[in-house]
């Protein structure tokens, strides 16, 4: 959702105020005054009394809603206008509800004034689409890039091997993130969305190689990876820019970029192992001292990893339409 907050730069100091924002990660800025130029390739709009403009271009109307007459005149304005900047700072959900449910069926966007990265977060998730963008002033930028882009916990449970067996050579998908990992944090991958194997990232130091902090070498390309919002990808598709989930052993998951995806020939492993209860998961992954599965103790290399051995995975139910989980009856093996 960051993408939908919209920085509002003071009139003093407004230099310093972009560089932060951008660091936390924005790239849209609107300018009441003169905005800074040069300093990265990003979005700048102007605000005055009239509305946002790009240019020379009036991009939304302003409009001022204090009483339920101003709301009147907001909604008179779906349809016919490419977008509309309400500012409603004295009233919160109600009017926000009205016009996101009217503007929504005629096919114009609304821009919202936020007080705050509570409030922002308030309205990027009214009537569960939200508005279309959040004007949040530039001081709490941060705070809102954490509450929007922070910490999640996913729930990881015990799953025992069953079996380790090289099944022959096939393409894997190495991905370089552009964070620096711990020891046991990795992505949650496997042969079927019902059953995720926490594989780790490269930031252990081993005889053979050196550390890559960035890097899971998560597995063959048809695997499913997590991605953020609980929806799915293949490793065949992931490409640079693109966001996965870094996961820790006690759950705990951050949203991470990709820099590079590696797809090389490489012998494989297939991973089987068994909840118990009775689920049974696998994965294939590089059959390579470097890769490793994170299980409640820490984690071990596939090529020590024996029947018996205990490791941490992720299990689902149902299956995956295009990446978003389906209540549907589905059967992978």
């Amino acid at each position: 959702m960051i993408e939908r907050v919209w920085v509002l730069l003071p009139a003093k100091g407004a230099k310093p105020a972009m560089t932060a924002a951008l660091e936390a990660g924005f790239a849209t800025f609107v300018a009441e005054g003169e905005a800074p130029e040069g300093l990265a390739r990003v979005r700048v709009l102007r605000l005055d009394g009239s509305g946002l403009h790009e240019g020379d271009r009036l991009v939304a109307p302003r409009v001022e809603i204090r009483t339920p007459e101003d709301q009147a005149k907001a909604l008179q304005m779906a349809g016919r206008h490419e977008a509309v900047y309400v500012d409603a700072r004295d009233w919160r959900v109600i009017p926000h509800e009205n016009l996101i449910a009217a503007y929504r069926r005629k096919g114009t966007r609304l821009i919202a004034r936020a007080a705050d990265a509570q409030d922002a977060k308030l309205l990027l998730e009214t009537l569960e689409s939200g508005v279309d963008a959040a004007l949040l002033p530039a001081e709490h930028a941060r705070a809102a890039a954490d509450l929007l882009r922070g910490a999640s916990q996913e729930t990881l449970v015990e799953a025992r091997v069953t079996a380790v067996r090289p099944v022959g050579v096939g393409d894997r998908a190495c991905l370089d993130t552009a964070s620096l990992l711990a020891e046991d944090e990795g992505v949650l991958c496997g042969n079927a969305s019902g059953g995720l194997f926490l594989v780790a990232s490269e930031a252990r130091e081993s005889g053979y190689v050196a550390a890559r902090p960035f890097r899971v070498n998560a597995g063959a390309v048809h695997a499913y990876v997590l991605s953020p919002g609980g929806r799915t990808r293949y490793l065949s598709e992931l490409k640079a820019g693109d966001e996965v989930l870094a996961v820790g052993r006690s759950g705990h998951a951050r949203r991470v970029i990709l820099g590079r995806v590696k797809i090389e020939r490489r012998p494989l492993l297939l991973v089987e192992a068994e909840t118990p209860e009775g689920r049974r998961v696998a994965t294939l992954v590089q059959n390579a001292e470097t890769i490793r599965l994170v299980g409640p103790q820490g984690t071990k290399s596939v090529v020590e990893i024996a029947p018996g051995d205990v490791v941490l995975v992720r299990l689902d139910t149902g299956g995956r339409h295009f990446g978003m989980s389906v209540d549907e009856t589905v059967v992978e093996r």
